[in-house]
C-alpha cells in the first residue's frame, strides 16, 4: 500500500506513466490502475489482500528451488532457457509467473549514484548518526542526531535526538520538511530497520513499521530505501552523516549539550547560507531559491501530526508508553487499541486512545 502511496505522488505531480513504472520498479499494468482506483487511505497490506481476495496458490513456487539452482550455476542466463529447462522438470504455468519467479531471485545491479541527484523538488535524504563528543566539562557523551538534506540544493537540516526509535525519524522528519517549506517528492532512508520490519533479499519491503507507514501517509510523503551492502547506491546518504560529522562534530570543540546546540545553529547558517556546497559549488541558499517552489505543502503541520502506536490494555486497565500510564475503562481490559500521541508540549503531553 506505501508503494502504491508513492506511484499516486509521482502521477499527481506529473510523471508519466511510463516514467511511474520505471521509478517505482512497479509494472506499467499496474500503475495503470492505481492511476484509475481511489486513493491509498490506509497502509494495512493483510487486510487489503483479504479485500482483493489475492494469493491464490502459485503453481511456479514449487519451483523454486529449482529456479535458484539454475540462477546460482549460470546467474545471466536468459529467462527464456530457465523456462525452457523449468518446464522440461514438468512446469505447466504461465511463463509471466516463471518471469517474475527469475527477476526476484537473480541478483540485481546496484542503480547508479547519478539517480540521487534529482531535479529541484524530486529528492531528499535522511538519516540517523551518533558520535561520542567531548565536552570541555569533562564528560564524554554520545550524541545520536537526525540529519536531512535537499538533494538538488543541498540544504542542510540537523537536529540532536535522544535516540534514533520510529517517533523520533517521524517527529525530526516533519520538522525538517516543514523548515523547507513542504515535501519533495520522494524521501530517501539509510535506516531499514527503523522503518521496515520485513524484507526480501532483493530489498523488497514486505513488512513496513506500522508508526512510520501511517506517518508518511498523514504527511503525504513518498519513501524510498536504499539497503545495506548496495555501496553505490547508498553512498550518496551516507556520506550525509560523513559530511555532518567531519564538519562539524569532529572539528568544533564544545563546552556543554547547550553550548553545542547553539553551534549547531550557526554551523547550520553557514552551510546553507555562506558556503558554497563543494559538490555543485554554489551557496544551498541560492539553489534552494529554485527548489522551494517544486516543493509540496505538508498534509499535516508537524505538531499537529498523531502518531498510531499498536497498544495492549493491561489486566489493570492501563496502558503504559515510554514510561507514561494511561487509564482506561474497565471493558477495555485485555483488548488490543491504538495510541495517537501528538508532540508533546510543557502543558500537556496530548495522547488519548
Amino acid at each position: 500500500m506505501l508503494k502504491r502511496h508513492e506511484v499516486e505522488i509521482l502521477l499527481r505531480a506529473g510523471h508519466r506513466q511510463k516514467q511511474v513504472a520505471r521509478l517505482t520498479g512497479v509494472s506499467l499494468c499496474s500503475v495503470k490502475r492505481i492511476a484509475q482506483e481511489v486513493p491509498v487511505v490506509h497502509v494495512d497490506d493483510a487486510a487489503e489482500r483479504v479485500k482483493r481476495q489475492i494469493g491464490r496458490p502459485s503453481r511456479v513456487q514449487n519451483f523454486r528451488k529449482q529456479v535458484v539452482g539454475i540462477l546460482e550455476e549460470t546467474p545471466e542466463l536468459a529467462s527464456l532457457e530457465i523456462l525452457r529447462r523449468v518446464r522440461e522438470a514438468g512446469y505447466q504455468g504461465g511463463k509471466t509467473a516463471l518471469y517474475e519467479l527469475v527477476a526476484s531471485l537473480r541478483t540485481k545491479t546496484a542503480k547508479p549514484l547519478v539517480r540521487f541527484e534529482g531535479l529541484p523538488g524530486e529528492f531528499s535524504q535522511h538519516d540517523f548518526g551518533e558520535v561520542e563528543v567531548g565536552y570541555l566539562n569533562g564528560t564524554r557523551p554520545r550524541i545520536h542526531f537526525f540529519a536531512s538534506r535537499l538533494k538538488y540544493s543541498r540544504w542542510v537540516r540537523v537536529s540532536l535526538v535522544k535516540d534514533e526509535k520510529v517517533e523520533s525519524l517521524v517527529r525530526t522528519l516533519a520538522e525538517h520538511l516543514a523548515s523547507w517549506g513542504g515535501r519533495p517528492l520522494l524521501c530517501v532512508f539509510d535506516r531499514p530497520k527503523t522503518i521496515a520490519l520485513q524484507w526480501r533479499k532483493n530489498g523488497e519491503v514486505t513488512e513496513w513499521n506500522p508508526v512510520f507507514a501511517y506517518a508518511t501517509l498523514e504527511m503525504g510523503v513518498g519513501v524510498e530505501l536504499c539497503w545495506p551492502y548496495q555501496a553505490r547506491q547508498k553512498g550518496s546518504v551516507e556520506n550525509l552523516v560523513g559530511f555532518v560529522k567531519s564538519s562539524f562534530f569532529k572539528v568544533r570543540r564544545f563546552y556543554d549539550a547547550e553550548d553545542l546546540e547553539q553551534q549547531r545553529g550557526d554551523w547550520e547558517r553557514e552551510v546553507n547560507e555562506q558556503r558554497p556546497c563543494r559538490a555543485t559549488g554554489i551557496i544551498p541558499a541560492v539553489r534552494l531559491a529554485e527548489e522551494a517552489p517544486r516543493l509540496r505543502p505538508l498534509k499535516v503541520k508537524p505538531e499537529e501530526l498523531a502518531l498510531r502506536i499498536p497498544v495492549y490494555v493491561g489486566p489493570t486497565g492501563t496502558v503504559v508508553h515510554e514510561g507514561h500510564a494511561y487509564s482506561m475503562p474497565p471493558e477495555a481490559i485485555s483488548m488490543p487499541g491504538t495510541l495517537y500521541p501528538v508532540r508533546a508540549t510543557s502543558a500537556h503531553r496530548g495522547r488519548a486512545l
